[in-house]
């Protein structure tokens, strides 16, 4: 299959099949995929944390606009960003960088010092809608794994960010949730989108191209 056959293959699923279950082996795949998601300045200014337990998304359900599938599904995938960019977090990914690289030690530090003064100048609200839009792209990257392992999907917003900040306890670790991706497998007979034709809007009204 090609890229754009997994595209075409995949929907917003509206009910999951409680007892299908995505195995070890593909979740961590699409968690992969995720982490390989390219960020700006190489960052990695966000992290997924991977609701399987029951329990757990039992709690989250009064905040989520699609309860059945919070529940049903195999497991929620939270993207959370960080909240601010601070020296420590980016002195951390380079320090990283460097011995992984068999680098120097402060390699990039006139780089860094330079996106450590322009973070400076901003509020910490800039720095988590900044961060937040990194971790679309990971977003991105875990439905196409996902539709490449012909797993289901539900990307979600509209959830009560505070409720699942709170449940998670992601304050302390310094983020703040962004989206819900809810995996698992389609359960045919309630999910009335899974029959219905893909529609997006022409090419030649969807792409503007200058030559």
């Amino acid at each position: 299959m090609t890229l754009i056959e997994d595209l075409n293959w995949r929907h917003a699923t509206k009910a999951y099949n409680p007892i299908k279950k995505v195995s070890e082996e593909d979740l961590l795949k699409i968690l992969e995929a995720a982490r390989l998601a390219p960020t700006s300045s190489g960052l990695q200014q966000f992290r997924v944390i991977a609701v399987e337990s029951k329990e757990v998304r039992k709690k989250l359900v009064p905040g989520s606009l699609n309860p059945e599938c919070m529940v049903e599904c195999s497991c929620v995938l939270v993207f959370a960003a960080w909240d601010e960019y601070t020296p420590e977090r980016i002195d951390a990914i380079y320090d990283l960088t460097t011995e992984e690289r068999d680098l120097p030690p402060g390699r990039f530090s006139s780089y860094t010092d330079k996106i450590k003064e322009m973070y400076a100048k901003q509020p910490k609200e800039e720095h988590f809608i900044h961060a937040a839009k990194q971790s679309y792209i990971g977003l991105g990257m875990a439905l196409a794994q996902a539709a490449e392992l012909r797993i289901d999907s539900t990307p979600a917003e509209g959830f009560d960010n505070d409720l699942v900040d709170d449940v998670l306890e992601l304050e302390k670790q310094g983020l703040k949730s962004v989206t819900l991706l809810y995996l698992g497998y389609s359960d045919k007979e309630r999910d009335w989108l899974a029959t219905m034709k893909k529609v997006r809007n022409p090419m030649q009204e969807f792409a503007i191209r200058i030559k």
